[in-house]
């Protein structure tokens, strides 16, 4: 069977359809699952039907809730029949009985039960830095939920693998084939190497299918198994815009101690991270938000308090990272405020306290210092920062005592930067260890076998591999099927860095053995984590266990201003231009590269002002998804991406760098035009008319 585009476009002979009975409840006890009674076709599948473990890796997030409900929409049972109208009608008729228990939705008040993670790091003497301090700039950040919206709604279909039997055949969108594939023979008691996991077109993920596809896998699987019949469960786009997990939210304090000067002598930062129910991937998506709340900033005296909680809404999750962008959004829009109380050009103030060693302010290496300079400088000639910002000032400046006049714009505009990592920092059940494995065959071919399907980077592995081999590149295949060792999660520009790494560095080493051993040859290079005896000491209050700085050693580096304009009547704002600067190391593709950067650009923006949707006790209103929109290809501003030449030769992650420097610099312009300090994201219309409102009030110009 060839490999489809889409889950939808699978269909088998003899094929199940499969339905997922959810809880309305946002906690309680299951006592029951009544359903009508069901032809023989039709089956109903419950917890006590697992015939192995009931979660999924390295989680404690079970695959049909047995006794204990955490959040509305959790599924407890499974319904299975060939028509999918009749299976829709059965389902309406399920009722599923809970005894309710008091649910809790917001982290504020958190007892240690809730507690998915705690960090608390002190470095320096931060009490003193603040006692002796000749000023204190206080500001509270937060950043809302963010919807993947895949091009299709998740969903995986399974059925019985003749050729590997007992055994199955799962397909499904995942960006990690290897965590379905661990999950569905955990939950199935099968040994890994009788479940065979094909990926499908994941389309744009922004990190949503990392591991939720693999609880859609295991409820596929699981029908599959117990029919013995091809099973697809897709959900409907609702279910998928309700339940699957989103950007998590955050909420960040956070105090700078300043000198007589100005420069900073020491931050204090209070985290709180809302993770849904079950904590998922807590440790990782905590300390992500810790290092980006720290900014790139001199800081040689850090308080450092965090929390992931767990509540009553459904499991969040990564969204273009796991964290990182959040944190850092919080710190920009901080040292934004710095700048604008000491009446200073935020661009200036941000290269003259920037860090110029290789040195994160935790005390974390890194093996180039941020090109702040280079990164400042590109973005303020491209944009014409300089002019514009010093007439925005005098505009806003003029403006106090009066009214904007009708027909006269307010703009503003603004910087902030940002920094991306290139791998997860804790290893898992699979211990952090990935490989791939090249072969060089007797037709002088060459085989890149590698879990990774659909990454985007075949043309460039195999450009790679032609250059390093003086092959044609028309020789070069990518096998991604059974057998294919684990190359890990395709997340935070993998593919590009530490995947693209290990290929260069197989076929170096087949060029060495090409003329001296005969054919096949056959290479693997795998990657294990790497210990950093500064990263061990900063996070050694960590339970997670072996802390992998290697992603972050050598990181993607990005500014970016935004100019905005908002019309006085109504308020709304609009976007005249977003300018980037980028440190992408060795860009193998540049018009790739471009068109990734200008993508996640506008998604960055999504989430800075369009994507207005929050849980409201417990769950999306329904006005939130029939509301949803995404911006118009008519409507996205001009996005001037520049790259920088850096200080290596070796590739960086950059997919996710406009999340983590784009929203800042939104806010930021926002902020200018209305002489106002806005402090979240999204940003509404009701908020910018809501800031109005307050400054007349208050007898304050806008």
């Amino acid at each position: 069977m060839e490999a489809p585009c889409f889950v939808t476009d699978i269909y088998l002979p003899q094929m199940l359809y499969a339905l997922t009975v959810r809880s309305s409840a946002p906690k309680g006890r299951l006592i029951s699952v009544e359903c009508p009674k069901l032809p023989g076709s039709y089956a109903l599948i419950r917890a006590q039907d697992i015939p192995g473990n009931n979660s999924l890796e390295d989680t404690l997030l079970p695959v049909l809730a047995a006794d204990e409900l955490s959040y509305i929409g959790e599924p407890v049972a499974l319904l299975l029949g060939p028509d999918k109208n009749t299976l829709e009608d059965y389902s309406r008729h399920c009722k599923v009985i809970v005894q309710e228990e008091e649910p809790v939705f917001s982290p504020v008040g958190a007892d240690d039960a809730m507690i998915a993670a705690r960090r608390d790091i002190r470095i320096g003497d931060p009490d003193a830095a603040f006692a002796q301090a000749a000023s204190v700039v206080r500001g509270s950040y937060r950043s809302g939920i963010q919807e993947h919206w895949y091009a299709e709604p998740t969903g995986a279909a399974a059925w019985p693998d003749e050729t590997n039997s007992p055994g199955l055949i799962v397909r499904t969108a995942t960006q990690w084939p290897f965590h379905v594939k661990r999950s569905v023979s955990r939950v199935l008691g099968l040994a890994a190497m009788k479940v065979q996991v094909e990926p499908t077109i994941t389309g744009l993920h922004l990190d949503g299918k990392l591991w939720y596809p693999s609880l859609i896998a295991c409820h596929a699987a699981l029908g599959a198994w117990i029919t013995q019949r091809p099973v697809r469960l897709i959900l409907t786009r609702r279910e998928d815009f309700s339940f699957s997990p989103k950007r998590c939210e955050t909420e960040i304090t956070i105090e700078n101690a300043l000198d007589e000067k100005g420069d900073i002598t020491g931050i204090t930062v209070n985290t709180t991270v809302n993770l849904g129910a079950y904590g998922v991937n807590a440790n990782e998506i905590l300390d992500h938000v810790n290092l980006g709340s720290l900014g790139v900033y001199k800081a040689k005296n850090v308080r450092l308090s965090s929390v992931a909680v767990k509540t009553n809404i459904p499991p969040q999750g990564p969204c273009a990272g796991f964290g990182l962008a959040q944190g850092i959004f919080a710190q920009e829009r901080h040292v934004s405020r710095i700048a604008d109380t000491l009446n200073q050009d935020p661009a200036q103030w941000r290269y003259d306290n920037s860090v110029k060693e290789g040195i994160l302010p935790p005390g974390t290496t890194t093996k180039d210092a941020p090109p702040v300079k280079l990164m400042v400088d590109t973005v303020v000639k491209t944009s014409d920062y300089r002019r514009k910002w010093a007439s925005y000032e005098l505009l806003r400046q003029n403006r106090k005592g009066r009214e904007a006049e009708r027909g006269e714009s307010l703009r503003g505009i603004g910087i902030a930067l940002g920094y991306q990592g290139n791998g997860l920092l804790y290893p898992g059940c699979d211990k952090g260890c990935y490989s791939m494995e090249l072969i060089l065959e007797k037709d002088g071919s060459l085989e890149i076998k590698t879990s990774v399907a659909g990454s985007g980077c075949g043309g460039v592995w195999a450009d790679s591999a032609s250059r390093i081999l003086g092959m044609d590149k028309n020789m070069v295949r990518i096998n991604s099927g059974s057998g294919c060792p684990d190359s890990g999660p395709l997340t935070m520009s993998r593919s590009v860095t530490v995947l693209t790494k290990m290929l260069e560095q197989a076929c170096n080493a087949i060029s060495k053995k090409r003329f001296r051993n005969p054919l096949p040859i056959s290479v693997r290079k795998t990657v294990r984590p790497q210990k950093n005896p500064a990263w061990d000491e900063v996070f050694s209050g960590s339970p997670a266990g072996l802390v992998d700085h290697s992603g972050f050693t050598r990181p993607g580096w990005a500014s970016a201003i935004v100019e905005v304009e908002i019309d006085p009547i109504e308020y709304l704002p609009r976007i005249r231009g977003v300018w980037m600067g980028v440190d992408g190391g060795k860009i193998l593709s540049p018009d790739l590269a471009r068109k990734s950067l200008k993508t996640s650009a506008v998604q960055a923006l999504g989430w800075a002002y369009r994507e207005q949707i929050s849980y409201v006790n417990g769950a999306i209103p329904a006005e939130h998804y029939e509301n949803f929109d995404i911006p118009d290809p008519a409507e996205i501003p001009p996005v001037n991406i520049e790259f920088i030449a850096g200080a290596t030769d070796e590739s960086k992650g950059i997919g996710d760098l406009p999340f983590s420097c784009i929203p800042a610099a939104y806010v930021q312009a926002i902020s200018q035009a209305m002489d106002y300090h806005f402090q979240s994201i999204p940003i509404k219309a009701m908020d910018v008319w809501e800031a109005f409102k307050i400054k007349r009030e208050n007898k304050e110009p806008v």
